[in-house]
């Protein structure tokens, strides 16, 4: 497993990368793509924030003020879902529910460790065949002759790879000070 120090290098060389991509599609994208991209990256962010020590020293009216700033970008990605389906583009629609999907196991994995504890292969088999399927969708962006929405899509890939490993770690970290 990688160290902490270069897990977070990666984490902020893959940030760059996708800060980029973001610019990208605001200034060549579809409107669907920059608003996807940007709520993604908001998400992200307060995501990593929202599970960082950081926030244990948040006043109340600043979580309030992610927790609002999330549900925002949640809004966003679910109107670039609709926006997708209107413009037909079934890639897109079918990665970013691929998506969504990815982002709820998490969610799920944060706020209920014991669930998950208990139920670790049924969890894992579930994150493996979602990012399984997006990998599908790279080979099949690539296939089409889709470089940027292959790129972005392995970027995010790493992304939440990343992020998994972070939320291994911690979950690690809870167990082993509980079983102290």
């Amino acid at each position: 497993m990688l160290s902490l120090i270069a897990t977070r290098r990666l984490q902020a060389a893959i940030f760059a990368l996708l800060a980029g991509n973001t610019i990208y599609y605001i200034l060549a994208g579809r409107f669907s793509e920059a608003l996807e991209s940007v709520a993604w990256y908001a998400l992200l962010i307060l995501f990593l924030f929202e599970a960082s020590r950081a926030r244990q020293s948040l006043v109340p009216g600043a979580l309030l003020l992610i927790h609002g700033l999330r549900l925002l970008a949640t809004f966003a990605i679910l109107t670039s879902a609709v926006l997708y389906v209107r413009e037909q583009e079934w890639l897109d629609a079918t990665n970013l529910l691929l998506w969504i999907a990815v982002v709820v196991l998490l969610e799920f994995e944060i706020q209920r460790p014991a669930t998950v504890a208990a139920h670790r292969s049924a969890f894992a088999l579930s994150a493996a065949l979602l990012y399984a399927a997006l990998g599908l969708l790279v080979l099949v962006w690539l296939a089409r002759g889709k470089w940027m929405n292959a790129w972005d899509a392995t970027l995010w890939l790493a992304a939440f790879g990343i992020l998994e490993l972070d939320v291994l770690r911690i979950s690690r970290r809870i167990k082993s000070f509980k079983n102290n």
